[in-house]
């Protein structure tokens, strides 16, 4: 799937969180109706069956709860896609990206073949149900997905994202069996488009004390025997040996990095004009980068949401040059299905941050993950359009604002800062009234109380503004006439 990734470390975030974040975005032509869950471990199956590569795994015992955003209908499996386990470990999963024909000749792709009924590896349909529900760090995370990979193979090249309350890890597939993951520095963040993302990437340190990077087991024999690597010296960069080098990343993938970037470190490099250290179209900005104060989750959903504002290729852009408008890809995309943010916080409960449809219009609200059930506003997605729920209601109003966004903006700007204010005044109030309770079972229901109310609340300012948007776009129909009655 199309997607775009934030990870960013406990010492960059603003309450010392854990923050990974995902927009996952439907393909070219299509939209992908999502809702939100809470898997218990009594739906786990015990064999799981993929659909799109039909291969059967056997599963462990003694699942735990987790929550999951996985596709509203029936059809093409799962895709759990991003949630939070009662061990308050993290994952989203997947962020689709490339590869090179060197890699992909060494180590095919394991694909279901029709004619033989051979059974394809794991994809993005079953990682988060694979993995999720029986790990307990971040680094456990990485270890089992990683074994799962070089038994079954992939059909298909994703990177993953695994959080907890120290470490955050992100593990991207090489070819069919191989894979590399790397942890993401306390200080510094990351943005993962749609290409494989690492860069330096420490070997030794993957075959001894494993502090920073874990690889699969056989790596450095695949490096050698392939040619794989790239550099003039003694170092390794894995960008260079198991990445794309296209084209097409100048359009789709290197701009969307390039503008979070110039969002989250102004001043740090040239971005612009003349001379500029970064552009668009480079292939070597740094996987890792400190920001120039601390991100919080208002940040990453900015950063998510953006259209390349205020540069020559904003989609919305009216004055000036009009030659290169929409001309690249942007993160805010009208295929936005949905965006979570995870934050496992320090000494507090992990709190998740969704919301559906397209980014440059919808708004953030927050979910206790220690529950039993999901406000029903959230999960009752259905495969008609219907105000009655988060996806849809996000789905109208996003159409609707895009086709007359100066006249929407203001409600589209007051909806946002409205919601998120509430949000955070939820988890303020129901933090301490959670901490300072005793009774486990009561506790569980002042997260269903908090989850609720954010939830009508959310409800009534997405109506409202529902409404207002209509009006906006009903006022420019075509068929208007200034002249009322007499």
């Amino acid at each position: 799937m199309p997607c775009t990734t934030l990870l960013v470390g406990k010492n960059a975030s603003y309450d010392g969180s854990t923050l990974i974040a995902r927009n996952d975005d439907s393909q070219s032509t299509r939209f992908t109706p999502k809702k939100l869950a809470v898997i218990h471990p009594e739906q786990q199956n015990r064999v799981y069956e993929t659909v799109l590569s039909h291969l059967k795994i056997q599963l462990p015992d003694h699942p735990m709860r987790y929550t999951a955003m996985p596709n509203a209908l029936k059809g093409e499996g799962i895709w759990a896609a991003s949630g939070i386990n009662e061990a308050e470990v993290a994952m989203t999963a997947t962020e689709t990206i490339t590869s090179n024909p060197r890699v992909l000749g060494a180590d095919p792709l394991v694909e279901y073949d029709e004619e033989t009924n051979t059974p394809g590896g794991i994809g993005e349909e079953d990682i988060v149900y694979l993995v999720l529900p029986y790990i307990h760090s971040a680094r456990e995370g990485v270890l089992r997905l990683g074994s799962l990979l070089e038994k079954y193979g992939t059909y298909e090249m994703n990177g993953i994202a695994f959080s907890d309350h120290d470490e955050i890890w992100w593990l991207e597939t090489i070819g069919g069996h191989h894979w590399i993951a790397r942890r993401v520095p306390d200080d510094a963040y990351v943005v993962m488009p749609n290409q494989l993302g690492i860069d330096t990437f420490d070997l030794k340190d993957a075959f001894t004390t494993k502090e920073n990077h874990l690889c699969s087991d056989d790596l450095k024999e695949f490096i050698e025997k392939n040619h794989l690597c790239l550099n003039l010296d003694d170092s390794f960069n894995a960008r260079y040996a198991f990445g794309s080098h296209d084209d097409s990343d100048h359009v789709y993938n290197t701009p969307r990095d390039w503008f979070i970037r110039r969002y989250l470190n102004p001043h740090t490099y040239k971005w612009d004009g003349e001379n500029a250290d970064f552009t668009p179209f480079s292939d070597d900005i740094p996987w890792t980068m400190v920001p120039e104060r601390k991100i919080t989750v208002e940040d990453v959903k900015y950063a998510l949401s953006t259209h390349f504002q205020n540069t020559p290729y904003d989609p919305y852009i009216t004055r000036g040059d009009l030659s290169n408008k929409g001309a690249l890809r942007p993160v805010g995309i009208n295929r936005n299905d949905f965006l979570s943010v995870l934050q496992v916080r320090q000494g507090q409960e992990p709190i998740e941050w969704f919301t559906f449809g397209s980014n440059v219009f919808n708004t953030l609200v927050p979910l206790y993950i220690h529950i039993d059930t999901v406000p029903e506003y959230y999960s009752n997605t259905t495969g008609e359009v219907s105000t009655d729920n988060f996806y849809w209601a996000n789905r109208l109003i996003g159409a609707m604002a895009d086709a007359c966004d100066k006249q929407s903006a203001i409600h589209i700007e007051r909806y946002q800062r409205v919601v998120q204010s509430h949000s955070h005044h939820i988890i303020h109030t129901y933090d301490e009234l959670i901490e300072n309770e005793t009774d486990e079972v009561r506790k569980t229901e002042l997260r269903h109380e908090a989850n609720q109310k954010a939830a009508d609340m959310l409800k009534k300012e997405t109506s409202k503004t529902l409404h207002l948007v209509l009006d906006e776009l009903s006022f420019t129909m075509k068929n208007k006439f200034a002249r009322s009655d007499a």
